[in-house]
């Protein structure tokens, strides 16, 4: 359980911080940047290959609604990852700068661009995996996956984070910046540090809750509306039986 617990919570969770801080980049410089981004990559080759079942089973097993959206979603945020490797070896001025690649401004702007949406696709892809996650958090610590009072505070907090996230996205002019809209707002490192990772931890929350609590309904529609047609199958059965 704890190898578990390490290689598929804790060393994800370290690949978020490192995330977090390679959007730091006025306030590191570049080359703490890319030391940051170039240990990120190689934890995401590593979470690939722990996880790489899911990629031979890709073509396996009948597909509903639900798995096509997750498969997409993931396909999503492996091409966004991809895009960022690339252009990050590109347009590299420390860690890779002695490869003979030539620079490109227009790559720098399409690895910002791919950089913030890879922070809201990388909270989908949390949302997607929140029950897992809770389930391996509760199960270390002993506690009952079942256990409904314990539910509730966590349901406090996701409204919480949610109102947080909105505000987030607002104060980071995060709509902007997906958008590919030019803008010289930045964050003042002078003025102050902290916030500025409260703030993006609070924009990948907003579509990790968004997901994870729209997944739930469907989920839960689904399994409503299987067990009305199962009922009503059952009935024109009985009807048929019965010759009414």
């Amino acid at each position: 359980m704890k190898n578990s617990l390490v290689t598929r919570l804790l060393l994800p969770g370290f690949m978020a911080v490192l995330l977090l801080l390679s959007l730091a980049y006025w306030w590191l410089d570049n080359l703490p940047h890319e030391l940051f981004g170039t240990a990120l990559f190689t934890l995401l080759a590593w979470h690939l290959a722990v996880n790489r079942l899911w990629f031979k089973n890709l073509f396996r097993g009948r597909y509903d609604g639900r798995r096509v959206v997750t498969a997409l979603l993931h396909l999503l945020l492996g091409a966004n990852m991809l895009v960022l490797v690339i252009t990050s070896a590109i347009i590299s001025k420390s860690v890779f700068a002695p490869l003979p690649i030539p620079d490109s401004i227009y790559l720098r702007d399409i690895h910002w661009f791919s950089a913030y949406w890879v922070m809201i696709v990388v909270g989908v892809h949390l949302g997607l995996h929140w029950t897992r996650v809770l389930a391996m958090v509760r199960s270390s610590m002993g506690a009952m996956q079942n256990d409904r009072v314990g539910s509730w505070p966590l349901h406090i907090a996701a409204i919480v984070a949610t109102a947080f996230g909105v505000w987030s996205v607002m104060v980071l002019g995060v709509l902007a910046k997906l958008t590919f809209t030019y803008s010289l707002d930045f964050w003042d490192f002078t003025a102050s540090v902290t916030p500025f990772f409260g703030h993006w931890a609070g924009v990948v929350a907003l579509p990790a809750i968004v997901t994870h609590y729209g997944m739930a309904w469907w989920r839960r529609a689904t399994s409503a509306a299987s067990r009305q047609r199962r009922k009503k199958a059952e009935g024109c059965a009985i009807e048929d039986a019965t010759g009414a």
